[in-house]
């Protein structure tokens, strides 16, 4: 009989094991999934008119200022990992929209890095500007973490820019949605995906007693996302009603 509790005990245990891993997996790779109906997307129409860059801007700066947060204080390796996914991912996207946006170009007007123009900013021309500026921001907080990571109040301070960031995530693509009183060329798919996994790794961190910093920023993004959903309804029935 106690053989039997143990053998029971042990599947159980590699039950919670497995599910446990799964769930990492999810959480590593599962922020990036979004972006792929929006990659098809703009490969597709060669527009990138309906996506918002500075959704990459805010993920890069979020998971660079994460990788730093980690150093000073090192929380689950899963997180540490879907950072760097995450700006792989972005490098991606951004290296997707600059070649539709020259290739579709019809000024010959460039707009790069080195003309210091806040016009302009984060509307580079070349691909190699984007990671020139990401490149820039990180030895910047090198410096800085290594000089201040005996401070807690800096390296919570840290924590908390990189959730903020994270949590405005939505933010430039429902402003844009509200320029272009639009969604059109923004992947509704790609919204519905962002709020899943908000959903999922809100849990994940209340699960795992994550830093609350993540919760909180987890709890803002599913609003945001509601509000961006929200705009997908609403700007498809006035297009009805103007058709109509």
């Amino acid at each position: 009989m106690d053989a039997e509790v143990v053998l029971q005990e042990e599947d159980m245990d590699g039950s919670w094991s497995l599910l446990s891993w799964l769930a990492s997996c999810i959480m590593v790779f599962g922020g990036a999934v979004p972006y792929v109906p929006q990659y098809q997307e703009i490969l597709r129409s060669s527009n990138t008119e309906g996506f918002s860059t500075r959704v990459c801007l805010v993920l890069l700066v979020a998971n660079i200022l994460r990788i730093f947060f980690w150093i000073g204080k090192q929380f689950e390796t899963t997180l540490l990992l879907q950072s760097v996914v995450m700006i792989l991912t972005m490098f991606a996207m951004l290296h997707l929209c600059c070649t539709v946006q020259n290739t579709n170009r019809v000024s010959t007007r460039q707009h790069r890095l080195s003309d210091l123009s806040l016009q302009h900013f984060w509307r580079w021309t070349a691909f190699e500007d984007y990671l020139l500026f990401c490149f820039g921001f990180t030895v910047l907080c090198a410096v800085v973490t290594l000089l201040l990571l005996d401070s807690a109040l800096f390296v919570e301070t840290l924590g908390s820019l990189a959730v903020m960031f994270e949590a405005m995530l939505g933010l430039p693509q429902l402003l844009q949605n509200l320029q272009n009183r639009s969604t059109r060329g923004m992947s509704v798919k790609m919204v519905l995906l962002w709020t899943a996994g908000d959903v999922f790794k809100t849990t994940y961190f209340v699960i795992n007693d994550s830093p609350p910093q993540f919760w909180v920023c987890g709890s803002v993004q599913i609003l945001i996302d509601g509000a961006i959903l929200l705009q997908v309804l609403l700007y498809n029935q006035d297009s009805r009603v103007k058709l109509g």
